[in-house]
């Protein structure tokens, strides 16, 4: 099986190859994923809306005027209500406005509580399938993978959250958990998920090596113990990303969706997490290219439809 990517419906928002990833590895200060032109100013008289997911890796950004769409992000740092107000000053100088141009600025994501110049705040959940349904309409389960939690979420046609399921008490089957596995195998979290079985010569023949601990401390020891025992890096990476997939797919399996599955998240940006939840849930999962700012997405249509009032 193989990742299916769609390039979505917003073509004001488009694909720019390699944009996109390992953006928070890398501590990139304030980056546009797809940014204006220096000094393009958004039309006069345009009502300009913004959408701010504050998660705890990264804080994304959307800015709207109704007939284009801009975002970025920055690594959430320690402060994340300040990493958001930079990001929205740094944004707004792109457009040439200032914020009380903005009509509207919806935040959502663990860190909304703390973004005090906000004039709603929405859950993450309601985000992100909003969000989701934008980028893949049809779409009928969001499967949603950040640095803390993953979510499953089955959503209506118009983005409607209809039941939902999450793992926030353990860092298994997370970002943070990838993240600590990365540090113990010593490479970056992005090379790790560029590594798919049974795609392209690096992962030839390679079968994922079980990892039975659940817990992420536990996890790194075993793999620490399965490098010292010469066991194939490759295949311990698949083993890892096995081991969340495997997780995930046993969560989301009480919500009883058979249709259309979109992944969203910082995590969709690995590719070889992405076929693992092929495989254990025996359906195409599939990835857009703007899936990790689903949340912030969502909120930006939000905030258009207050604006409105």
């Amino acid at each position: 099986m193989h990742l299916h990517f769609s390039r979505g419906t917003d073509r004001s928002i488009p694909a720019r190859k390699g944009g996109l990833e390992g953006l928070e590895s890398k501590g990139a200060a304030a980056t546009p994923a797809c940014a204006p032109a220096p000094n393009q100013k958004a039309p006069d008289g345009a009502t300009i809306v913004a959408g701010i997911d504050a998660g705890s890796t990264a804080v994304k950004l959307v800015l709207d005027d109704g007939n284009r769409r801009s975002v970025w992000q920055r690594p959430s740092g320690w402060s994340p209500g300040e990493t958001a107000r930079e990001l929205l000053q740094e944004a707004l100088a792109a457009w040439g406005r200032k914020r009380e141009d903005v009509a509207h600025i919806c935040g959502t994501g663990y860190g909304r509580v703390n973004l005090p110049f906000l004039d709603s705040a929405v859950t993450e959940i309601a985000c992100h399938a909003r969000g989701a349904v934008h980028l893949r309409p049809g779409a009928q389960l969001v499967i949603d993978i950040g640095g803390q939690d993953a979510k499953g979420i089955l959503v209506g046609a118009t983005g409607r959250v209809l039941d939902f399921v999450m793992n926030d008490k353990c860092a298994a089957g997370t970002g943070r958990f990838l993240a600590v596995m990365a540090h113990a195998l010593g490479m970056e979290v992005a090379e790790m998920g560029a590594l798919v079985p049974g795609e392209g010569l690096p992962m030839a023949g390679i079968h994922p090596h079980p990892i039975n601990a659940m817990c992420t401390v536990f996890a790194e020891s075993e793999v620490i113990g399965l490098l010292n025992q010469g066991v194939d890096r490759r295949a311990i990476i698949a083993g890892l990303h096995q081991s969340v997939a495997r997780r995930v797919a046993a969560m989301v399996a009480r919500l009883g969706a058979s249709g259309p599955v979109l992944f969203t998240g910082g995590v969709a940006r690995n590719a070889g997490v992405g076929a693992a939840l092929e495989k254990e849930l025996g359906c195409p999962v599939e990835v857009n290219e703007q899936s990790p700012f689903a949340g912030a997405i969502g909120a930006v249509l939000i905030a258009r439809e207050k604006a409105a009032g």
